[in-house]
């Protein structure tokens, strides 16, 4: 590098280089300008001055010198390397691999620029690329033990697995015998659990055991070492000396749960379905019997406390008398001890049928007797008043569980007329409440309960969550903003990758009308996705250089599947349209232009509601500068060196830009088409493919993405929907005139006969056997009802009637108290909109809020005669009741549906303070 220089500028350019790498940047400026001013085309040293600006964050003057300096020196491998850096640091990373290639060509064995260009291959999951960069520096440099296992990771990514194993083998043929040295040890034992778990992988677990136990004791992690054995043992079918090895490991760790799913797998009574024959259960029973009296400390076996042996894992398998004398014996000491999670733990047994009626018996009887004898039955010795408490505390989240909100708060009202202290009361009552569609009173609680503890986070984002909920967006910003850095809750939320909150605040904004606040939210999540995917770059040569081979597999098959996790496909499914009773984002803007005539007249009764929100924000504008100016002239900005913290400024922070879209359809594409790479299995991810397309006039697109929803689930309600709005859509089309029209009709001809709901059979047809199949479900015959209209308005009358015929049937329980109604209040919300949106017939939305009001009487969207809503406004007449939740007082809610005023409530608040 500068060898066309004179030695006094070439030890300058050097010195640019060594500045550049030790982050001396002023320095490097300096002897670049001092170069320059003697040659001042001299293109290696625009190359470098441009990245130096680059990394003082003057991008543009960056470019422009790098450019200039390539355009001087074409034939420099140097220039072509530092642009390519320049586009790599912009995450620009196809460009900067162009440029790595055509450095290479001028200098073909530059072992840096082929580690650099490795490292994009390795991100782009270029892994044909991959193996040959890698393979490249190996030949060049073939003592570096990094090329050597760097080029067998390679070619494990390009799924040639044995060949990594050779790779591996022929890397160890060159070591000595006594190697590893002492402090390369650790290093040493990843390379060879990663070459054993190949060997696995690949199909050899003969060989993978032999090596496992030949180089044992070089390996220094242990406990992998005993995992990985056991797992090939089991895998060979040595499962009695698995089985062995399995009781090893639990008398180290007896609360691993993974260790007990092995052993049961080495006796044969392991089923992923949870089902087995009962001669199955009694061998299972006896087996987590003895284990019980091996590890008396495990919580996952038993609990020791005094005599009493109780067990957790059978609960999942015992049936009947077996499984009631087990939950007794497990719950009886958790009830005594005191242990909030107890519901937690045992609610994954309510989806087995039956066992929810028999925990609700045994914990009734619990209730009658410590409530009346102050024992359990049969026992001598009386129990603590805690724990009467804590029975009311689990009783209260049972019958929350199973829909009976009216038992669930009077257990929870008697728990906190018991003890007043204990937060846990409060934010079980508010999540009860929330359940029973009164938010702003759950909001209300949760406050409270936070009030209790100002301390614990969680309490803390549990209330802000609530009030998110309730629409309550201002408030739930100030109290969000008590764990944040420098009292800055925007920008710390933001950047600690807070999603929960952003994707609440969003359907907030969405449930409000705020769309571009809503778009912002559901973006931003989207952004730390990328963000995300971006942080793997500086793995790629770390756990090479460290040797966590596994960690740094398993990581990168994470960033494969990274775009399926649930936060994004809430995301992206928000941006393009959200779930049932939320509007939509960018669909919403296709079907309603911004300013257009169908708008205007649409909003016309939204006028008020504008402005409230215009002056809002100005509201919240002029504050946001006041608090720029005072934290300006204040001293407290100010860093140890003297420098001010200058707080990046939002350049949109209501979103308004994102509504400024020409074409809001290609934005819904761009997510939806991440949705269907990385969600394909979610039913909403069709849904939304058949509304785009179907917008777009993408008809072959459309009719795919329904007959993806008929394959997932036929009886589903919106794949009903889905099929007969598009035949119906199709139907209404013009005649073809073109050739692609003619090829698109003759392909929905050839495809139509594969449909079996509609062999033979009109749309009509084919909807009332939907009817006829699925006539006990409520949200089926919405659905049948709502094309029933869509295919005939002229029968309005009659799909309201089929919808008003709905019968909300009782499902029985085995417990004394309440029953279960099939209806939900989501679904209720749901036919509401239906009534009032759809079939536009607000005699009968009115008629159907009536009735919904007897089965959700705690509603605030019903205005329920118990929510807080209505009760509020009951005792203040002046005060107006918020729609939907909205955000109203937050204050603590007197009614029926908030906390009990208590005196020692009272007394403990003012001992805190």
């Amino acid at each position: 590098m500068g060898a066309s220089l004179p030695p006094k500028e070439a030890n300058l350019f050097k010195l640019i280089v060594k500045s550049y790498e030790t982050k001396q940047y002023k320095k490097g400026l300096k002897a670049a300008d001092a170069i320059l001013k003697k040659f001042p085309y001299h293109g290696e040293t625009l190359s470098m001055k441009g990245l130096t600006l680059n990394c003082m964050d003057r991008k543009s003057e960056a470019y422009e010198l790098v450019r200039l300096g390539l355009k001087n020196d074409l034939k420099s491998h140097v220039s072509w390397h530092v642009y390519g850096l320049l586009y790599r640091s912009d995450r620009e990373y196809k460009e900067a691999i162009k440029c790595y290639r055509n450095a290479l060509r001028i200098d073909p064995d530059n072992i840096e620029i082929l580690r650099d260009l490795s490292l994009l291959q390795a991100q782009m999951r270029d892994v044909t690329g991959f193996v040959e960069t890698r393979q490249q520096l190996l030949a060049l440099k073939p003592n570096h033990r990094m090329n050597w296992i760097g080029f067998a990771v390679a070619h494990h990514l390009c799924s040639n697995v044995a060949k990594a194993v050779e790779i591996l083998e022929a890397y160890e043929g060159t070591l000595e015998d006594d190697y590893p040295p002492d402090n390369e040890r650790c290093e040493h034992g990843e390379m060879l659990l990663y070459k054993i778990s190949l060997l696995e992988e690949c199909g050899f677990p003969e060989r993978a055991l032999e090596e496992l136990h030949k180089k044992d004791p070089k390996i220094v992690d242990k406990l992998t070492c005993k995992e990985q054995e056991v797992s090939l043992l089991v895998r060979l079918g040595h499962l009695e000396e698995g089985a062995n090895r399995y009781k090893a490991l639990l008398a180290m760790n007896p609360d691993n749960y993974g260790y007990y799913e092995g052993l049961q797998k080495c006796f044969g009574l392991y089923s992923e379905s949870s089902k087995y024959s009962s001669d199955e259960v009694d061998r299972l029973d006896a087996l987590y019997k003895s284990l019980a009296e091996q590890y008396t400390w495990s919580s996952a076996v038993k609990v020791a406390v005094l005599t009493s042996t109780v067990y957790r894992i059978p609960l999942d398998f015992l049936q009947g008398d077996k499984f009631r004398e087990a939950a007794v014996n497990y719950i009886r000491p958790l009830l005594t001890k005191g242990v909030p999670s107890l519901f937690s733990d045992l609610s994954p047994l309510y989806d087995h049928p039956g066992k929810a009626d028999i925990l609700e018996q045994l914990v009734l009887e619990l209730e009658h007797s410590v409530s009346t004898n102050g024992r359990y039955p049969d026992r001598t010795e009386k129990e603590p008043p805690s724990t009467l408490l804590w029975i009311f505390f689990f009783l209260a989240q049972h019958y929350d569980r199973r829909g009976q909100y009216d038992v669930a708060l009077s257990k929870i009202d008697e728990a906190i007329q018991h003890t007043p202290t204990v937060i846990n009361l409060y934010s079980v009552k508010s999540r009860i409440l929330k359940h029973a569609g009164d938010l702003v009173a759950a909001a209300s609680l949760a406050d409270e309960a936070r009030c209790m503890d100002l301390a614990d986070r969680y309490i803390n984002s549990e209330s802000v969550k609530r009030m998110l909920q309730a629409d309550q967006v201002a408030l739930a910003e100030k109290i969000a903003v008590l764990f944040t850095k420098d009292g800055d809750q925007h920008n710390s939320l933001h950047d600690m990758q807070c999603m929960w909150y952003e994707l609440a605040s969003g359907e907030s904004y969405l449930r409000q009308g705020d769309l571009g606040r809503a778009l912002k939210k559901f973006l931003a999540v989207e952004k730390h996705y990328a963000d995300i995917t971006e942080d793997q770059f500086d793995f790629h040569s770390y756990c090479l250089r460290k040797m966590t081979l596994r960690a740094y597999v398993d990581m990168l098959k994470f960033q494969d599947r990274l775009h399926s996790h649930v936060y994004f496909h809430q995301a992206a499914a928000g941006a393009i349209r959200t779930k049932i009773d939320l509007e939509r984002c960018y669909l919403k803007f296709y079907d309603s232009p911004l300013n257009s005539p169908t708008e205007v007249e649409d909003n016309t009764s939204k006028t008020a509601q504008k402005k409230k929100m215009k002056k809002q924000r100005k509201a919240e504008r002029a504050k946001k500068e006041a608090e720029e100016r005072s934290e300006g002239s204040s001293a407290s900005g100010m860093s140890k060196s003297g420098k001010r913290h200058i707080k990046p400024v939002d350049p949109d922070p209501y979103g308004e830009k994102l509504l400024k879209t020409d074409d809001p359809l290609s934005e819904a594409t761009k997510y939806l088409k991440l949705l269907q790479k990385n969600s394909p299995d979610s039913l909403e991810t069709h849904l939304l493919s058949f509304e785009v397309n179907m917008r777009k006039q993408k008809i072959l697109l459309a009719f795919q993405a329904v007959k993806k929803l008929l394959g997932f689930d036929a009886d589903n309600p919106d794949s009903h929907c889905c099929m007969i709005k598009f035949f119906h859509k199709v139907g209404s089309m013009p005649a073809p005139v073109t050739d692609a029209e003619k090829l698109v009709c003759s392909v929905l001809e050839a495809e139509r006969p594969s449909i079996s709901q509609l062999q033979e059979k009109t749309l009509s047809e084919a909807n009332q056997i939907f009817l006829d199949n699925h006539e006990d479900s409520f949200m089926h015959r919405a659905a049948v009802a709502e094309m029933l209209y869509s295919l005939d308005p002229t029968k309005k009358l009659e799909a309201v009637k089929l919808i008003e015929d709905s019968s909300n049937k009782v499902v029985p329980t085995n417990g004394a108290l309440g029953s279960v109604m099939e209806w939900k209040l989501m679904d209720c919300i749901a036919v509401h909109k239906l009534l009032e949106n759809v079939l536009i017939d607000h005699d009968a939305a009115s008629r159907w809020k009536v009735r919904c009001v007897e089965y959700f009487p705690y509603s605030t969207y019903f205005e329920g005669s118990r929510s807080s809503a209505v009760n509020n406004s009951l005792n203040n007449p002046d005060a107006k009741t918020p729609l939907n939740g909205g955000a109203s007082n937050p204050g603590i809610i007197q009614s029926a549906s908030s906390s009990t005023s208590n005196g020692k409530l009272e007394a403990f608040k003012n001992l805190r303070i």
